[in-house]
């Protein structure tokens, strides 16, 4: 609990057997209250070793739902089981779990709704091994994004995120994607529906094992959040009427 707030942290999971222990073993347990690892048909041990660590919650899916399909299944449990703070974790030790106490202070605290671990801010994301492409990819979709969604972030696409069980409760998340751009859609609609979003400096590690998206995949999801943010702008503007109105 924080400030009498239960806190959740919930692992989309994707072969993540050789990090998953590690990830684990540095999360703030004095203060987590549950775990949520969702296996999304792994091939490899994930879900046999959550169970074996000890993670409270571990749910696989019978076939692959991808990246987004996990997400929403990570935070139905979360709700479903009362958490008041959900947090989602990668189990690929890409973001430091060393990070959750703060962020969930910040909304414990009522300063934020949505907080959001942030590659960009500083110095930590070329440090940390991110390739100069995806840099520079991050820089030009989040400028574009900050000028069509007229809200300043440092980057959308980080996906170490805190929120609030209401987000949680109130956003139509079963209408997002099933695939890497969820992140994005769901991010607009936090924004859409008017929550705080803030952000923290994040230190990352580009490494083997680390998920990551590349070749036409990157180029589909870097075209996908131009359109979404078109839409969220034409949304705005009372043109249209999407996933981001209210």
């Amino acid at each position: 609990m924080i400030k009498d707030k239960k806190l959740v942290v919930v692992m989309p999971a994707y072969n993540a057997e050789t990090t998953l222990q590690q990830t684990y073993d540095e999360l703030p347990h004095d203060i987590v209250d549950d775990v949520i690892l969702v296996d999304d048909a792994s091939t490899d041990r994930t879900a046999l070793l959550a169970r074996d660590i000890g993670i409270s919650h571990v749910l696989v899916h019978d076939h692959n739902l991808g990246y987004g399909g996990n997400q929403k299944t990570c935070y139905r449990k979360a709700v479903e089981i009362g958490g008041d703070i959900v947090i989602m974790v990668h189990p690929d030790y890409q973001y430091t779990p060393k990070l959750i106490r703060s962020m969930a202070s910040l909304i414990a605290e009522d300063v934020f709704d949505c907080v959001l671990g942030s590659r960009i801010l500083g110095v930590g994301a070329l440090r940390g091994g991110m390739p100069l492409y995806k840099y520079v990819a991050n820089r030009i979709l989040t400028f574009v994004q900050n000028a069509l969604v007229n809200y300043k972030l440092s980057e959308y696409h980080t996906g170490y995120r805190a929120f609030t069980r209401e987000i949680l409760e109130t956003l139509p998340l079963d209408r997002n994607s099933d695939d890497f751009i969820f992140d994005n859609q769901m991010l607009l609609q936090v924004i859409g529906h008017d929550y705080r979003v803030g952000e923290i400096t994040c230190p990352t590690a580009y490494f083997e094992e680390a998920s990551s998206i590349g070749g036409m995949r990157a180029v589909r999801y870097g075209l996908g959040v131009l359109g979404e943010s078109v839409i969220y702008r034409l949304d705005k503007m009372g043109i249209t009427a999407s996933r981001y109105s209210k």
